[in-house]
Parts: C-alpha cells; structure tokens; sequence
C-alpha cells in the first residue's frame, strides 16, 4: 500500500490522501475498515480534508486543490474534460469521447488511469445507455461500484 499523507472516513470508503509539498498526488479508495488517519496541521493533505468535509457537507462544492496529473497528452485532455462536468450532471463515455476527439473505450481507460478519483469527477461519466458503466476497472456490482453510486446519488445525478 502507498504511504498516505491522510486516510479520511466517509460514507462510502476510506479515502487515501498522498500530496507532497504543492500538489496533490493521488487519492485512492480503500476499504471502509481501513483506519482514520490524521494529516498534520497546515498541510496540503490538510487541506485535502477540510474540502472532502465541504463536499460531503454540499456535493455543488467546487474543489480547488493543486494536482499534478501526470498522464498522456489523452489522459490529461479527459481529465479536464471530467473536470468540466458539474456535479449534479453526468456524461457518457461517447460525449467525453467527441469532446475530446476519442473514442468511449479510450476514455474508460483514461477514467480508470485517474490519479485523483473524486476531485477529478470520473464518477460523472456514465454508459451511453445511462448506466452506471463501470468504475477503477470494475464492470460488475460491488465494492466499486457502490462508490460511483453513492457519489452519483449525493450529487443529485442519480436517483437512490
């Protein structure tokens, strides 16, 4: 497992925090029973929980956290293209696909390379049928799953 700067409960995982000194670094979604752990004070990581709480408090919350994505000119283009949808919203992987000037297939792969799940909103982007479509990789209910659906249903964008 990767050294976390922060591990922060939350209603449908553990999030794991890595940030270095100006960015962001990853976030990852771990077990529920992984424990809590407390960033130091005046961290970015810190930092990194305290927009978590808001956005758990209020899913229109708009993250401003320095990220370093390091990807492919193609993985970038649709993160930020991620980055674009608002909460609330959803798109298929066919529309970030256009966007971008792709194909579905390349954004799944793209979606399930985010470094920064959650702040970087792949859970927003759906199948062309408006399923749920998969989620880290996963294809079938689960673990996984049940986290792009509790994300999509605090946001409004799905109905429980």
């Amino acid at each position: 497992m990767a050294p976390f700067e922060a591990c922060v409960k939350t209603p449908f995982a553990t999030l794991g925090i890595s940030a270095d000194d100006r960015h962001v670094t990853a976030i990852r979604y771990l077990s529920p029973d992984v424990p809590a752990l407390v960033p130091k004070k005046n961290t970015l990581a810190h930092l990194v929980c305290v927009q978590l709480q808001a956005y758990l408090e209020n899913p229109a919350f708009d993250f401003e956290l320095p990220l370093k994505l390091g990807g492919t000119r193609h993985q970038i283009a649709v993160w930020e293209a991620m980055q674009a949808i608002p909460a609330g919203e959803t798109r298929t992987y066919g529309e970030v696909a256009k966007a971008v000037g792709s194909s579905a297939r390349a954004v799944g792969g793209a979606c399930g390379a985010n470094p920064v799940p959650l702040i970087v909103p792949c859970h927003r982007v759906v199948a062309n049928d408006g399923s749920l479509g998969g989620f880290m990789g996963v294809r079938g209910e689960g673990f996984e799953r049940s986290i792009k659906r509790w994300l999509l249903e605090h946001e409004g964008a799905l109905r429980p």
